[in-house]
């Protein structure tokens, strides 16, 4: 377990010193978790291996003293850079002698101190001594604390406690990262821009609380846009379907006026029709003559009396309609 933990921190060691002189955003990245990795490590070795070592390991008293005091200045160097910009003059230096004193002491550990912790105890204690270990990582804290004690009880107390405030303080770190970047994911789309790629800084539960922040927002915001867009599309049915109602109305009343005017005029027609055959038959009486012109004019009133009724209806029904469609839409 500590050798892949050796493992890991060397491969990040090695990103840093491929990345950039202006690389400021990736050298960042990588020295958080630099940091938790560290941290992390330091803290199962002083309160669970150190000890075991020390009182069961014959001659490993002075390694693992010697290994306390260089854990002491690889955690002051880690608070250091934990609050300094990667753009700052000493940055990049500062991370190169952290990098060269965890280099050294990861040498002598794996070359001079396990060697002699396997040859003293079994592969059974190595393995309980192993659980131990990763139940201790789970709750070990994730930032440096160089005032803290490193031997126990005193970093058992204090560990614990500091890795419970280590986890809070990144929880409320990561609401706060997934909260601005959840915003400009917002800002981008409402201005039709990419959305931006900036990850997540600090520790695993910073960066893994971000990233549920900013995910469970973009669905959020997927779901009110969707919905938006139902509610446009329902109100564009209903306004085509208002329009064709409209329409519909108005060429309805148009066609009965229509109706109404020919009806009219064929009433008139025949009205004069029936004058002149009653005025040809009864040319030879006044009385017949006077009777087909009172019976003439009576037509003419008639299909007047019609046709302004029949406009009046075509009007009366085209404003209910254009009433029923303004309702609608």
């Amino acid at each position: 377990m500590l050798k892949d933990d050796h493992k890991t921190v060397e491969q990040m060691f090695k990103r840093f010193e491929k990345a950039g002189d202006r690389a400021h955003v990736e050298k960042r990245e990588i020295v958080d978790r630099i940091i938790e990795e560290l941290s992390v490590h330091a803290a199962i070795e002083e309160q669970c291996f150190y000890p075991v070592v020390r009182a069961t390991v014959p001659g490993a008293e002075d390694l693992a003293l010697e290994s306390l005091e260089e854990h002491h200045v690889v955690k002051w160097v880690l608070s250091e850079l934990e609050t300094m910009s990667p753009e700052a003059e000493r940055f990049d230096a500062k991370v190169t002698v952290l990098i060269e004193n965890v280099r050294h002491h990861v040498k002598e550990e794996e070359n001079d101190f396990f060697p002699k912790v396997r040859k003293a105890l079994d592969r059974a204690s190595l393995n309980d001594l192993g659980e131990i270990m990763a139940a201790a990582k789970q709750a070990a804290p994730t930032h440096p604390h160089p005032r803290s004690p490193d031997t126990p009880p005193g970093n058992l107390i204090v560990g614990t406690a500091a890795g419970v405030a280590d986890r809070i303080a990144d929880t409320v770190n990561g609401f706060a990262q997934g909260g601005v970047n959840a915003v400009g994911d917002l800002i981008a789309r409402v201005l039709g821009r990419q959305t931006p790629t900036r990850s997540a800084t600090g520790s695993k539960v910073a960066r893994k609380t971000a990233r549920q922040v900013r995910k469970r927002t973009a669905e959020a915001t997927e779901s009110v846009i969707e919905g938006a867009r139902n509610a446009r599309g329902a109100a564009r049915t209903s306004n085509g379907s208002s329009r064709t109602s409209s329409s519909s109305a108005k060429s309805g009343a148009k066609r009965t006026a229509r109706t109404a005017a020919r009806g009219a005029t064929r009433t008139g027609r025949a009205a004069k029709a029936a004058v002149k055959g009653t005025a040809s038959a009864s040319r030879t009486s006044g009385s017949a003559r006077k009777t087909a012109k009172r019976a003439a004019t009576t037509a003419k009133r008639g299909a007047t009396t019609t046709r302004r009724t029949a406009s009046k209806a075509a009007k009366r029904t085209a404003s209910s309609a254009r009433k029923t469609a303004s309702r609608a839409r």
